[in-house]
């Protein structure tokens, strides 16, 4: 069996996986009473992933360890999960909780991330006029001519990738929307750089 890869959110590495991972697919559903105790539901829709779990830090430096995840919750915003086995996911820190009193060589915790939607296109584009097409074919020739892209070859990783550009893996998945797991990619994939 081959080694995982540690998890990470942000610029934080586990030294080691959490012991449990979980992900909860929600549905919001609207529930209309009738009259003589009857009712329909509609779904409205899938909501947010809810990602919890729980592990333990174990060891000198136990409780610094969970200072530093610590850390990382307070930050409040925005980042990128990175599971071993799942696709990554752009979410935020929403919990994180000592199960028992911690000791300096012995933490156990339990974390929570809401997925966030990331459907939405945030790129800007050029709005072309109406009546020019040769302006609007122009405006995304020049976009794809300034892009540069990295060819996978055997042994990269997204992390040496973003590391040999001076990236971050949150900046790369972010010019790359196609790779939802960043532990996998393929020779000769093409890779946005800038």
């Amino acid at each position: 069996m081959a080694n995982l890869q540690p998890m990470r959110y942000k610029d934080y590495v586990w030294p080691h996986n959490p012991r449990t991972y979980t992900i909860t697919y929600r549905r919001a559903m609207a529930v209309t009473p009738i009259p003589y105790g009857f009712y329909t539901m509609e779904s409205l829709g899938q909501t947010h992933r809810v990602m919890t779990g729980q592990g333990e830090f174990v060891g000198p430096g136990a409780y610094e360890e969970f200072k530093r995840l610590a850390s990382v919750y307070y930050t409040g915003s925005e980042g990128i999960l990175v599971h071993p086995c799942w696709q990554s996911a752009h979410v935020f820190f929403v919990g994180l909780s000592l199960t028992e009193v911690p000791r300096p060589d012995y933490v156990a915790y339990t974390f929570e991330f809401w997925e966030a939607y990331d459907h939405y296109d945030m790129t800007l584009k050029k709005v072309p006029n109406g009546s020019s097409g040769a302006g609007a074919s122009g405006g995304g020739t020049g976009s794809s001519a300034a892009s540069v892209y990295h060819t996978v070859v055997r042994g990269d990783t997204l992390w040496s990738i973003a590391r040999s550009r001076g990236l971050s893996l949150e900046a790369l998945l972010a010019m790359n929307t196609s790779i939802k797991n960043p532990n996998l990619i393929y020779v000769g994939q093409k890779v946005r750089v800038a």
